[in-house]
């Protein structure tokens, strides 16, 4: 049976993340999941596909506040709890398309993000009195889903044996293995076949003995795969020996005419019950595949 092998969250969009033991579920993907972003002066979001060294931001979960650090930069705190942040002026942004709305945290951390990026910079908390829809293509099976700063949707699923795979294909070129932080993943899945989890449709885990803590996903749509995996993410810039690894690898073998031609690697998922309950390293998962009509 398949088991939650790793959890982790990216509380700033396309910064470091955080590996967990558990983390709680909610509606919107795991708590404190992309609940910020850096945007630039005309309220552009900032990512790693145009800004690599975001991946050497590093941040904490403290008691009271999200903890961030960078190399030759002094600690930075902003507050965990959103209402601290009431009388902050309200931002309208977006996350490619798709409106996004968010509380700027501040002054001090304008001053932070910019030093360290180089640019003018400021971070946004996402305003809990807004929500952000979800492409409602997909969400009909949950009668609609929201998330935060996430690219479109709440949930990664990735199995391991997929990395596995993939690593082997890439040792045989001579080149490096990577490691799952490439693809930053909500949740890696141990126990399937490589690529399974492109055909599993729901994934089911028994949070807790009472039966109300059922957590049920919906694994919706592959992940279509930008540049952003050739990123080294302990550089924060490419692999100078193998700048475009992964991505000429699964070049030949993971196009997917269904997504024009992208290549996909994991599988985006939704909350269609289970909200509030905690995933935990080590819970086993049911997984229910599907291989259309």
């Amino acid at each position: 049976m398949p088991t939650i092998s790793e959890l982790f969250v990216y509380p700033i969009k396309s910064c470091a993340g955080i590996s967990l033991d558990e983390a709680r579920l909610l509606a919107t993907g795991l708590e404190y999941d992309r609940n910020w972003m850096v945007i630039d002066a005309q309220g552009t979001m900032f990512t790693q596909r145009a800004h690599p060294r975001m991946a050497l931001i590093k941040v904490e979960l403290g008691d009271d506040d999200l903890i961030v650090s960078a190399p030759g930069m002094r600690e930075l705190r902003t507050p965990l709890d959103a209402a601290r942040l009431a009388a902050a002026p309200r931002v309208d942004t977006a996350v490619w398309r798709d409106a996004a709305y968010g509380l700027d945290t501040g002054a001090e951390t304008a001053a932070w993000f910019t030093e360290f990026l180089g640019l003018p910079a400021r971070l946004l908390r996402f305003d809990p009195e807004r929500e952000r829809v979800v492409d409602p293509d997909y969400t009909d099976s949950i009668g609609g889903a929201t998330t935060f700063f996430a690219d479109g949707f709440p949930l990664l699923v990735i199995g391991q044996a997929s990395l596995d795979d993939l690593n082997a294909r890439l040792n045989g070129k001579g080149a490096p293995s990577i490691g799952i932080d490439r693809f930053r993943p909500n949740i890696v899945l141990s126990g399937l076949d490589a690529y399974e989890e492109d055909y599993v449709e729901t994934l089911a885990v028994d949070a807790a003995a009472d039966a109300s803590a059922r957590v049920e996903l919906r694994l919706v749509k592959l992940c279509s795969r930008c540049p952003m995996p050739t990123i080294d993410q302990a550089r924060g810039a490419p692999d100078p020996a193998w700048p475009n690894e992964p991505t000429d690898t699964m070049l030949g073998y993971r196009v997917s005419e269904r997504f024009h031609g992208a290549v996909t690697f994991g599988n985006n998922a939704l909350v269609a019950s289970g909200a509030g309950a905690w995933l935990r390293v080590g819970q086993q998962v049911d997984a229910e595949l599907g291989f259309g009509d």
